[in-house]
């Protein structure tokens, strides 16, 4: 099957990279990858029994004693089926691409919430991002990046990137008129307004695009088991090869509860966040303390 105009502008352009730029890419490939083993052998020096504890505490603060409970009887599970090498690779997986996502999407986000121009060409490529495939991310990925986990971080960083730039875009752009003309009455310069104005109060919002950047990257990972990520895609993966529904099923589970426990708690985040947004809005006086005292004058 021949592919159309537009399959051999996509081909010739990651040709064009791969011929070009190949010494480029290995080097941030290198680099890259040594940044996720760094992280994944810290999170495995930790003992189960202390990451065990180290959860459920941050489960009790965050959610109570109900969700610490369920965090750990899940991490339990998932020790007990023998998943948890497997669950601490993905979980290194998931934070890695995470913190890229995150250092990229805010900042595209701020600048498209402060440029009209900049947002409307940021909205086309996220729509272009979320509806396309997500196994076609993994093709040039691993043209020019290979096989193994860095092209699987890179595959679910484009992935997974769309939710935090669209939110920290709506989040900056809904924050309430009055509180941007009380800061501009006070002197505030535009980094103020941004950084004590706009990003505390569109920080829900933020928020809830860290939760859907997590939940999206640890799908896309699994997805990226295909060209070696490892960890419960690779699991599951296997299950699929062998038509093992025993095997397919604790993958899946132990993706389900890991997905659970990093969605909860991020949103756990947000949520605090809406409500101390909320209460600063309500303590805030519509009219500055020098304009009520001329008033009661």
């Amino acid at each position: 099957m021949n592919s159309s105009i537009f399959g051999k502008l996509a081909e010739d352009a990651v040709n064009f990279l791969f011929s070009h730029f190949r010494g480029g890419f290995d080097a941030f490939s290198a680099s890259l990858g040594a940044v996720i083993k760094l992280l994944e052998d810290g999170l495995a020096a930790v003992p189960f029994i202390a990451m065990l504890v180290i959860l459920m505490a941050v489960a009790l603060w965050r959610r109570g004693v109900v969700f610490s409970v369920f965090v750990g009887a899940a991490l339990l599970v998932i020790h007990y089926m023998g998943l948890w090498a497997q669950t601490v690779s993905t979980l290194a997986l998931v934070v890695a691409a995470t913190v890229f996502s995150l250092v990229i999407g805010v900042p595209l986000g701020i600048w498209g919430a402060r440029s009209n121009r900049a947002e409307v060409v940021l909205r086309s490529l996220l729509d272009f991002m979320q509806t396309m495939p997500a196994f076609v991310y993994l093709i040039p990925a691993v043209i020019l990046f290979g096989l193994g986990r860095v092209p699987a971080v890179i595959a679910t960083i484009v992935f997974a990137m769309p939710p935090v730039v669209r939110l920290t875009t709506l989040g900056i752009r809904q924050v309430r008129e009055e509180l941007l003309e009380a800061g501009r009455s006070f002197g505030s310069t535009d980094a103020q307004l941004l950084w004590k104005i706009q990003l505390p109060n569109a920080l829900p919002s933020i928020m809830a695009g860290v939760n859907q950047t997590i939940m999206m990257a640890l799908s896309m990972v699994v997805v990226a088991s295909m060209i070696g990520a490892g960890g419960l895609g690779e699991y599951v993966l296997s299950g699929i090869q062998r038509l093992d529904i025993g095997i397919g099923f604790e993958g899946g589970l132990g993706v389900v509860l890991l997905a659970i426990i990093l969605d909860r708690l991020t949103e756990s985040f947000g949520v605090k966040a809406k409500k101390k947004s909320k209460r600063k809005v309500i303590s805030t006086p519509t009219t500055p303390p020098a304009a009520s005292k001329a008033v009661q004058t």
